[in-house]
């Protein structure tokens, strides 16, 4: 598969996977990059760029609490889950597991008896 680069079909993506990455462990921002895009198998990369911004909105919203830490050597941002984006990320999880259910039942032409377009 293709390399995805955040596609429009993807919105709302980047946030559930930092969620989930940061439910295991606390991160700074590149290392998320680099996280995302080994653990989808180099298929999904998300930038900094887009990373980021979804960093301080889930901080902003008290999903997310972070310190500077020194890792390296280096002078870090370290973000980790709190209870609340605990919660965040239970219910991404069920809205995602919804919709792929729905989408895959249109490409198999559930209901209608009509076979997906191959």
């Amino acid at each position: 598969m293709a390399k995805q680069t955040n596609p429009d079909f993807l919105n709302g993506v980047p946030e559930l996977l930092i969620l989930q990455l940061l439910a295991r462990r606390a991160m700074y921002g590149y290392e998320l990059v680099r996280a995302i895009e080994e653990s989808s198998g180099q298929v999904l990369e998300f930038g900094e760029g887009c990373i980021y911004p979804v960093l301080h909105r889930l901080e902003s919203d008290g999903d997310l609490a972070s310190r500077r830490e020194t890792v390296g050597g280096r002078s870090r941002v370290v973000y980790r889950l709190t209870a609340s984006g605990r919660k965040r990320l239970v219910a991404r999880i069920a809205a995602w597991r919804s919709i792929v259910g729905a989408v895959e039942q249109v490409l198999q032409g559930a209901k209608h008896g009509k076979p997906a377009v191959s």
